[in-house]
Formats: structure tokens, C-alpha cells, sequence
């Protein structure tokens, strides 16, 4: 029998406590080296707050902004951002890990241009890039759904598992995003809804919350 129940996630800020689940995540250096152009070595704890910026040092923090994506049991289930966030250029760098146990269930998707839909319509950006490797179909997938236009590929600019890939190279306007926004919300439907803070009440949902109340 389908299970007709919608199922809620929230948007947090990221915490000092949540990179016990990223360092956990990034012991596998293969996903690992397909999230992160620069990594290759597995992340300790520290590793984490110092990239994520959870270490105390304010230097760059608005330059960044990382969320965690939890379950209505709590359970950290992935994380987004936005990264190289200017505010004289208008545009950011968006970024997206989801646990292996949870993908292509929706979840990216939504947290995805949740996450978009904020750096728009509430940081005011005119731009958002994001960056893939040629063979990550999931993030190839998330992206074009999304509403991203391929730009470019930057040959052989990802090096990982004794191989040279391509880095596909993808962005969104805020005009592009305004028109294609309606219509992603009713192509995903509401059976999984994603919110910063509490789904029943946050006035920022993916899909919004017009569209869950049709």
C-alpha cells in the first residue's frame, strides 16, 4: 500500500553538534571527492568547523551561510548553503549534500531551490551558480530541474579516483528562477514539504505555501 502521508524536513542553521554527522558522512572519500573539488582526505571534526566556520573565527561568516536538513525525528539528513556570497555582485555559490539513505527521494530538489528561493527573495541576489562533476547525475539532475542553464565545462578540472573529469558549470538568474518557480512548485507537489523551522507554520516552504494549500 503507498504511503499517502506527507513527510515534513526542516532547514536549521548548522551547528557545532550537526558535524558529527558531515565528518561521519565524509569518512567515504569516494562520495567525498564527488561533493568537494578540493578534498580527498576523509574530514575529522575539526576539519569540519573550520570549513564550515563554526570555530569562532566571524572573518568570513558573511560570506557563507550552511543550514542542516533534519527529519521530524531530528535526525540530520543532509546540509545546504550558500557559499561566496557577494553583495556587490548579487550572487552566490549554491551547495548540497544529502545522505545516501535519503536520495532521490525529493529531498535535494527541495532543499535545493528552497535554498534558492531564499538567496532571491530574501538576500536580494541576482545570480546563483553551482558547480558539479560531469559524471554526478544526481547533482545534473537537481540542477536542470531546478532551473539552471548549463554555462560552460572546464575540462579535466576535477581530479579524483586516478581520473580526469569535466566540471559542468551551471547558473540561474533571478528573473529565470521568478519564472520558472510556479511551476516547479506544482511539478513537485506537496507530499514532501521542506521549511525553515516548523512545515505547519514557517512562512517559507518549498513548495510554497500557497501551492500546498490548493
Amino acid at each position: 500500500m503507498a504511503d499517502n502521508t506527507a513527510k515534513s524536513y526542516s532547514l536549521r542553521p548548522l551547528e557545532k553538534a550537526d558535524l558529527v554527522f558531515v565528518a561521519r558522512w565524509f569518512q567515504d572519500a569516494g562520495d567525498l571527492a564527488v561533493f568537494d573539488r578540493s578534498a580527498r582526505v576523509p574530514y575529522d571534526l575539526p576539519t569540519c568547523e573550520r570549513l564550515w566556520n563554526i570555530s569562532g573565527n566571524a572573518a568570513d561568516a558573511g560570506e557563507k551561510c550552511w543550514f542542516s536538513i533534519t527529519s521530524e525525528a531530528s535526525e540530520v539528513i543532509g546540509i545546504v548553503g550558500l557559499e561566496r556570497i557577494s553583495y556587490i555582485n548579487r550572487d552566490a555559490v549554491v551547495a548540497l549534500y544529502v545522505d545516501q539513505s535519503v536520495r532521490r527521494t525529493g529531498i535535494g530538489i527541495r532543499a535545493t531551490t528552497l535554498m534558492l528561493d531564499f538567496a532571491i527573495r530574501q538576500l536580494g541576489l541576482n545570480r546563483v551558480t553551482s558547480y558539479y562533476r560531469a559524471d554526478n547525475a544526481g547533482s545534473r539532475d537537481v540542477t536542470a530541474q531546478a532551473g539552471f542553464v548549463i554555462e560552460g565545462t572546464m575540462r579535466q578540472a576535477w581530479f579524483a579516483d586516478g581520473t580526469y573529469h569535466d566540471m559542468v558549470v551551471v547558473g540561474i538568474l533571478a528573473d529565470e528562477w521568478m519564472t520558472r518557480r510556479d511551476a516547479l512548485a506544482d511539478e513537485l507537489g506537496s507530499e514532501t514539504v521542506i521549511a525553515f523551522g516548523d512545515a505547519t507554520t514557517s512562512s517559507w516552504t518549498w513548495p510554497p505555501r500557497k501551492t500546498r494549500l490548493r
